[in-house]
């Protein structure tokens, strides 16, 4: 690897938009998403092999599901089982989602995931939680463009990026129940200056690193929200990050734009690294009730 302080790419697929990216600890992989494009990419660090799936429809966001596999949400509500091509249908649609799509997601630490929908023309979006016995719950109504989310080391606390909003907000967590409440907006940006709040991972001293769509950087915040660095990216439209590998030192940051690389930079849509000499911590998995 190189410069640990220069973003380095490691896929080039010039993903329209590059989403949803988890470190898979035991196939020691990284997947994500191009969200129009319906495709998951598999990338693994230690040969540099790449592969590619379709999925049929779009998928806003991942989880990794106890068993292995990932558990995906799709359009109109679609959540499946996925691995290495093969589905399994868990919810074949929601009503209310006609038309509509999940975007980013997160597993808790009890295995309940919570999910975003995507605001429309016509209608605000907003945030599910989803149970282990497969039930829905509203927990945030009236959202722009629901985007990251990640919980703070003590699990008491859920950090969560409204990209049209420009803000990223945290909620008092309660794990025994999945409530959240006591909404409180820590960072507001100028989305003309400095891009918009898209996805978030939270590292192991419980700063939050924050990727800025049409900002060309990732952004590390302490809990009140106050920037402690900032780091540029040669693309404009950064999504979402997450650390990997076997110390979780290493962070992997994707991208979107590829569609357009004249005014995105000429590797909008890349996989990018950056190895910064901190550690991350993993994600939790989702766990559904049979």
């Amino acid at each position: 690897m190189g410069n640990k302080c220069l973003p380095e790419v490691v896929v080039n697929k010039k993903n329209l938009i590059g989403e949803g990216i988890l470190w898979h600890p035991s196939k020691r992989c990284v997947y994500w998403v191009d969200i129009p494009k319906a495709k998951i990419f598999q990338y693994k660090p230690s040969t540099g092999a790449t592969q590619e799936w379709k999925t049929g429809f779009p998928v806003g966001g991942f989880t990794i599901h106890e068993d292995g596999r990932l558990l995906l949400f799709m359009y109109e509500g679609a959540v499946r089982l996925w691995m290495d091509g093969e589905f399994e249908t868990v919810i074949k649609s929601l009503p209310e989602m006609k038309g509509n799509r999940f975007n980013d997601v997160v597993a808790d630490p009890l295995g309940r995931v919570f999910c975003g929908v995507m605001s429309t023309d016509s209608t605000k979006g907003w945030v599910y939680r989803m149970d282990t016995d497969k039930t829905f719950t509203q927990v945030i109504e009236n959202t722009g463009t629901a985007n990251g989310m990640g919980f703070s080391k003590d699990e008491k606390r859920l950090f969560f990026c409204d990209s049209k909003k420009s803000n990223v907000s945290v909620f008092d967590y309660d794990k025994k129940t999945g409530e959240i409440s006591n909404r409180k907006i820590i960072l507001q940006t100028l989305r003309s200056d400095s891009g918009s709040p898209d996805g978030l991972c939270v590292d192991s001293s419980d700063n939050i690193w924050v990727g800025l769509w049409d900002g060309s950087s990732i952004v590390q915040i302490d809990q009140n929200g106050c920037e402690l660095q900032r780091i540029k990216f040669p693309v404009r439209k950064i999504t979402t990050l997450c650390f990997g590998e076997e110390d979780l030192t290493n962070i992997y940051i994707n991208s979107a734009g590829g569609d357009d690389l004249q005014q995105n930079g000429q590797l909008a849509g890349a996989l990018f690294h950056l190895r910064l000499g901190m550690k991350g911590k993993y994600e939790y998995r989702s766990r559904l009730k049979s």
